[in-house]
């Protein structure tokens, strides 16, 4: 979160009496992403404190959000704990301000865990195949912006910053990837709305009776339709990673994925095309974060991430695959 579009207590207040939501206490900007401008904010009505969350989008068109407002919404009523829009008197979710569509949810509860043990885990792969299944009745449709098509426009983009050892490895696994895309063990796989960026530091946790509870799955603003796969391996190259050296742990991975599986096992195309995936994953987020650093907008508060750690992650998935196909030789 960045704050990109500087708003004013006064102007942020009109929107929130708009909304109903009460008067506003306290505004403050928030840092730790890239793509939209957050305030977190407090406001009082009837005696009783709330706390919310305004967003600005600054990529995103007025056109586009309904998709992932209204999804955050479905799952909301689905008993997912996602953050839940607040509508006007209309069941409008996406507003006006400074010129940019804006948005207010409330705040979810808790912290996000960023040394995460299995337990963490285990409960965001339950969770995470929940909303897998709540989203199936989802009316709306809107591709991954972020998925091949992108990364395809993309990466001639970020070629020239790279040293050629980085360049060819980015162009071999693009091609591998539009070839595994191009499979029929790609077309079954399952489809429908995921979240596609479900990191670490968008997901709360607090604690109940000495246990991490967690309390919900935030920034759904790289959502679309796509395959439940990548999603899980999304997640995965996150949560189940040392995030020093990209290598993966393998009890986090179990209790990932066993987690996912009590809840909604894997296909058998699935299960075959889950390497591939991890690869996607990885190549997906190295892709935008050279692109982040190397191509920025301007912000009164912007960190971007380091590309490096995907570029790790990927070599460690490609390793893996080798070990993978040459075990598989072997036993044929």
């Amino acid at each position: 979160m960045a704050v990109y579009t500087e708003v004013s207590a006064q102007e942020a207040s009109a929107l929130l009496q708009q909304l109903q939501l009460g008067q506003l206490l306290t505004l403050q900007g928030c840092s730790g992403g890239i793509e939209n401008t957050n305030y977190f904010v407090t406001t009082e009505l009837a005696g009783q404190r709330r706390e919310l969350v305004l967003t600005l989008f600054e990529r995103l068109s007025f056109e586009q959000l309904p998709f992932y407002l209204r999804l955050m919404k479905h799952l909301a009523l689905r008993g997912i704990p996602v953050p839940d829009p607040s509508a006007d008197g209309d069941g409008d979710l996406v507003f006006m301000l400074k010129g940019k569509p804006a948005a207010v949810v409330n705040r979810l509860r808790g912290r996000s865990e960023l040394q995460p043990t299995a337990t963490h885990c285990a409960a965001v792969g339950a969770m995470l195949a929940r909303m897998h299944l709540a989203g199936r009745d989802f009316d709306m449709h809107q591709p991954n912006l972020r998925g091949l098509a992108w990364w395809q426009e993309t990466v001639p983009v970020v070629l020239p910053y790279l040293d050629a050892d980085q360049a060819s490895l980015l162009q071999a696994e693009l091609a591998y990837q539009v070839h595994v895309a191009q499979g029929a063990a790609y077309a079954a796989l399952p489809r429908g709305p995921i979240h596609a960026d479900l990191f670490r530091d968008n997901v709360m946790f607090e604690q109940a009776d000495g246990a991490p509870q967690l309390t919900g799955f935030f920034d759904f603003y790289f959502a679309g339709v796509d395959t439940w796969l990548f999603d899980l391996a999304v997640c995965m190259n996150d949560w189940c990673v040392d995030i020093a050296t990209g290598v993966p742990n393998a009890v986090r991975t179990r209790s990932l994925l066993d987690a996912y599986q009590t809840v909604r096992p894997l296909t058998a195309p699935e299960r075959g095309r889950l390497p591939a995936m991890l690869r996607a994953g990885a190549l997906r987020f190295w892709i935008s974060r050279l692109w982040d650093l190397h191509l920025p907008r301007e912000a009164s508060m912007l960190k971007a991430h380091d590309p490096g750690h995907f570029e790790r992650i990927l070599r460690q998935r490609l390793a893996q695959s080798v070990v993978l196909n040459n075990n598989q030789s072997q036993a044929a």
